[in-house]
């Protein structure tokens, strides 16, 4: 990790580059998975969970008893730390719903729109280094709020044939309708074009590593939605001298944690200040249980000390960060400026792990600057809105002149004639 003095704006690009994986060498490889997936079906499943996985399985699909058995094993303190963080989550998404007005845009001329649920959507859920069930919360409380139908998730077993019993109870308790055996490339290509155990959906949500990443992308071409593109995730914090360094540092190991390629950036504009968040992150990182995932994240971290908390938020801005804390005296001030961020944090009391969990937002964010043009996944990521229009005799006595012109100009004859035949006219 390194800091920053005032860095010149023309070189900000490539202080803010992220770390870069070269996926192209994995994309043979994805592509030989998904191709036997969709060929083989839950044959090449299951050659694949035995391969990568180690379990050898005689169903793909969590039967009701192992759901039961893993709630069984669920300690009560998590049982309630998911139920109220499914209170929370449920809460902000509910608050995200309504229909919008019938719209006159001219006498006669009625327009509307209905929301409607996409009907069946698949859920990948991490096994690796950490059982990502806040994930699972993050992704079937919303779709069964939308009234998403059938809501499917695959996750990786262990190589005993069974799923972390915490991702069960939040999958029982959120609303998933299915759950298989399945992780890697082979989940994603299950979903996407369906098996003789796996159903096949119409959009698929969650993160994974390089291998999941690549495999969403090439489904995503002419086989099925996705979410947004994903990567590793990412933090950036704007402090003063007001918020604490170990507070900071502790800040930017929450995301270090995740994996190797994640990356924490603080912005600032006190160089003391910023010697002290480095030094308290190596020492917190020292003492970390992942400190091998954490120290190799922050080689790819960086402080800037800038000379105005405007150019901290302007060059953040540049940044696009999946997460944002801003701990600073103005916060709300400096949180007006935020445009391009996936999910911010406000003050002194705002760990971006309440985000992560429990305080009721999304989890589900854009990375890799994709802030930019991209929200996370929110209550429009599981419906498709459909537009309505009626038009009276009169409304198409009144529209259909600007109709005709307009397809008259743009050589489309059919398109008039769909009007004047209307009115007892024709070409």
């Amino acid at each position: 990790m390194k800091i920053y003095i005032n860095p010149d704006k023309k070189n900000w690009a490539e202080l803010l580059s992220r770390p870069v994986a070269d996926n192209s060498a994995i994309i043979s490889t994805v592509q030989s998975v998904l191709d036997d997936v969709r060929q083989n079906g839950d044959a090449a499943i299951r050659k694949y969970e035995k391969q990568f996985d180690k379990a050898d399985l005689d169903s793909l699909k969590v039967s009701d008893a192992e759901i039961a058995e893993a709630c069984s094993v669920v300690s009560a303190d998590l049982k309630s730390a998911i139920r109220t963080a499914i209170s929370n989550i449920s809460k902000f998404h509910s608050a995200q719903l309504g229909d919008l007005p019938v719209v006159e845009t001219t006498e006669g001329v009625k327009c509307w729109q209905k929301a409607v649920a996409i009907e069946k959507v698949g859920l990948y859920i991490p096994g690796g280094t950490a059982p990502l069930f806040s994930t699972v919360l993050m992704l079937a409380v919303p779709a069964k709020i939308a009234g998403c139908s059938e809501i499917v998730l695959c996750t990786p077993p262990s190589a005993e044939g069974k799923v972390n019993p915490a991702i069960l109870f939040a999958a029982s308790e959120a609303g998933v309708t299915q759950i298989y055996k399945t992780g890697g490339v082979q989940a994603i290509a299950a979903m996407a074009y369906g098996t003789e155990s796996v159903p096949k959906v119409y959009k698929i949500f969650g993160p994974g590593n390089p291998f999941v990443t690549t495999a969403k992308q090439i489904v995503s071409v002419k086989d099925v939605a996705i979410d947004m593109p994903a990567g590793p995730s990412e933090i950036a914090i704007i402090a003063d001298d007001s918020q604490r360094a170990d507070i900071v540092a502790a800040d930017m190991l929450s995301q270090a944690e995740h994996g190797t390629t994640s990356q924490s950036m603080v912005f600032t504009t006190d160089a003391k200040f910023a010697s002290a968040v480095m030094q308290e992150a190596e020492k917190q990182c020292s003492e970390s249980s992942r400190r091998e995932f954490i120290a190799q994240s922050l080689s790819n971290s960086r402080i800037f000390v800038l000379d105005t908390l405007d150019d901290a938020i302007d060059m953040c801005n540049a940044y696009a960060p999946e997460h944002l804390i801003i701990s600073c005296r103005n916060y709300a001030d400096l949180a007006s400026k935020v445009v391009n961020a996936g999910s911010v944090f406000l003050g002194y009391y705002t760990p971006e792990s309440a985000g992560d969990y429990a305080s009721g937002t999304n989890h589900t964010l854009p990375t890799s600057g994709y802030a930019k043009a991209y929200s996370g996944v929110n209550m429009d990521s599981f419906i498709k809105k459909i537009t309505f229009q009626e038009i009276t005799k009169k409304g198409l006595e009144n529209l259909g002149g600007t109709i005709e012109i307009m397809a008259e100009n743009e050589y489309l004859s059919a398109h008039k004639n769909a009007v004047l035949v209307r009115n007892g006219s024709k070409i």
